[in-house]
């Protein structure tokens, strides 16, 4: 039965109204907006909401607040106001690009099991941008000594305040850079902060440490001496926001590989003021220079790592024009502590990529698949690969020395289970690097390791390390102690029957073997299960024995001792000697 489409809030019809119709075969941000809003998916807010202290602590809760993913939702708040009584024009969008991955797959277009497909075609195959001389994103025009009247500049643009309390200031948390190598003409595009400073002066950061590819821009402007030019998208088809925040080859157009997502190309517009393309489609283009010469402070910011970035030197970028659509709407990622939308957008590209370098790129055997752990570690720190039963160790170890060298900044802790395992699930983790990872055979700690991502602690340069752990079964290993499927199963449906609360079944919710469980134990418990323990306990007598330790395991099948007669069978020649060396005693 097919789930009934939600009906459309009024207050959002006219912006529905607004759809770019420009030749194309991808949705635009408002189309994209619809579709929530007939999923489900969608909380419109129309009751006035201050965008500097209440709407990111709102959208916050359904993360901290105890709501199960599968019930977040994206938020659109159309009655955007300020402290000092300013109301906005125009909507805010939170979360609504990846509030959950039933969020990211509206927008992405593809079911979640053909994402990580979608991405590799995509990168390996762009499809370049189409240009077109007339666009939707430059319907209104501000340039010049206009930007500086009130409400027509930077501060007209209703930016929230991500981590009221801590920031300094509204950042653009969504906003994507486009700049331009002035050596070979490809242009980059990555989502940055972007602190609004000034009516004309907009601060960002770069992100040095991960290598983005504007910092390698703007080192060649400034080694010629040149001011940079530069376009910020504050909201723009979802096929270009997901492309925007993925990790890609300095020689890819993000624009292209973002037409490759969309099936089709994305159609971009020249800038009014600087020598850049832009989607067509986009909310709102902001555009100017970066300075090469001078950098000013910037920050404090909350951060996807857990902590806030305090104050630094940063880049600056004076605002030339300003151009939007009539009825623009401002899309802000919620970040900071994960999970969060800037994780949930991250993970659902980024593991795919793992995955295809590991077993592709590297053509390693068994690898399942690669997990990102998302909660509170914001996907960098621990990592998880999932092999096959019976993978070669070579072929562990190669995995895991490949997955630390993908992403200079990625890999902290490094993991290597079995398919039994769940890899997402931080108890399984933690269960398997128990009990089956010796740390002084399955241990490797890899020194010089950029960090990245977090804060930067005072040591060693800044440096860090990656450890890998092969917490791989290396031997066969007795059942998992939990009932057998049939048991817990037969239970389950008792449990429904006697009306208790709805089952949310955990892995692992039964017991299953691995490799270690003779016949001979199967049938006593099987017999123990029809509650005939008993016909069996005469059977154990024959095998008494009185020169092993307590404790000392039973060999499998058991032998008979012949002191004790009752014809010892032929296994008993093979019985493992007993122990030599007494235990130490306690």
């Amino acid at each position: 039965m097919s789930k009934k489409a939600a009906a459309i809030p009024a207050s959002i019809k006219p912006y529905l109204a607004d759809v770019a119709e420009l030749e194309r075969s991808y949705p635009d941000l408002h189309e994209h907006v619809a579709a929530l809003a007939k999923a489900g998916l969608l909380h419109v807010i129309d009751d006035p909401i201050n965008k500097d202290n209440e709407m990111h602590p709102l959208v916050r809760w359904q993360y901290r607040g105890g709501i199960a993913e599968k019930d977040r939702k994206a938020f659109l708040f159309t009655n955007v106001v300020d402290g000092n009584g300013r109301k906005y024009d125009g909507a805010v969008l939170v979360a609504g690009l990846a509030a959950t991955p039933d969020v990211y797959r509206t927008g992405f277009g593809k079911p979640l099991d053909r994402i990580g497909e979608t991405w590799m075609n995509a990168i390996n195959n762009p499809v370049p941008p189409r240009v077109v001389k007339k666009a939707p994103c430059q319907a209104i025009v501000v340039t010049g000594k206009d930007l500086d009247k009130p409400g027509a500049g930077l501060d007209g643009i209703p930016v929230p305040i991500s981590t009221p309390g801590f920031d300094n200031g509204p950042y653009l948390s969504a906003g994507h850079y486009i700049t331009k190598d002035p050596d070979n003409g490809v242009q980059n595009m990555g989502n940055y902060r972007g602190q609004i400073k000034a009516p004309r002066r907009l601060g960002m950061n770069p992100s040095v440490e991960l290598r983005a590819g504007i910092y390698a821009h703007w080192q060649k402007y400034k080694a010629r001496g040149e001011k940079m030019p530069c376009a910020v998208v504050i909201g723009c088809p979802p096929a270009v926001s997901y492309t925007s925040v993925q990790k890609l080859a300095d020689n890819l157009d993000e624009l292209a590989v973002a037409g490759g997502l969309a099936g089709c190309p994305i159609n971009v517009v020249k800038c009014k003021t600087v020598d850049l393309l832009v989607p067509a489609e986009a909310e709102i283009i902001v555009e100017g220079y970066i300075d090469t010469e001078w950098l000013e402070p910037e920050a404090p910011f909350g951060e996807s790592h857990g902590y806030v970035n305090l104050q630094e030197y940063n880049a600056f970028m004076e605002v030339t024009a300003i151009t939007r659509r009539k009825k623009a709407i401002v899309p802000s990622f919620i970040s900071q502590v994960t999970p969060s939308e800037s994780s949930v957008i991250r993970k659902a590209a980024m593991e795919p990529v793992f995955l295809n370098h590991l077993s592709k790129v590297l053509a390693i055997k068994g690898v399942k698949q690669v997990a990102m752990h998302e909660p509170l570690t914001s996907l960098y720190a621990v990592l998880a690969v999932q092999f096959e039963r019976g993978v070669p160790r070579t072929e562990v170890w190669r995995a895991l020395y490949g997955a630390s060298t993908l992403h200079r900044f990625a890999g902290k802790w490094i993991i290597a289970v079995d398919e039994d395992i769940d890899p997402h699930n931080a108890d399984a983790l933690f269960w398997a690097m128990s009990y089956r990872c010796q740390p002084q055979h399955d241990m490797r700690v890899l020194d010089y390791k950029d960090p990245g991502h977090g804060p930067r602690g005072p040591r060693d340069d800044g440096e860090t390390a990656s450890v890998l752990i092969n917490a791989l079964l290396q031997e066969d290993f007795a059942p998992v102690a939990l009932p057998k499927k049939e048991f817990m199963e037969k239970a389950a449906e008792t449990w429904k029957r006697l009306g208790l609360p709805d089952l949310k079944p955990e892995s692992p919710w039964h017991g299953y073997e691995l490799g270690a469980w003779h016949p001979a134990l199967a049938r006593q418990a099987d017999m123990a299960a029809a509650s005939k323990y008993m016909d069996f306990a005469d059977e154990l007598i024959p095998q008494r024995r009185r020169d092993v330790d307590m404790n000392d395991p039973v060999p499998q099948p058991a032998p008979v001792n012949p002191e004790i007669g009752h014809n010892a069978p032929p296994e008993a020649a093979a019985t493992k000697p007993a122990r030599k060396t007494p235990r130490k005693k306690k």
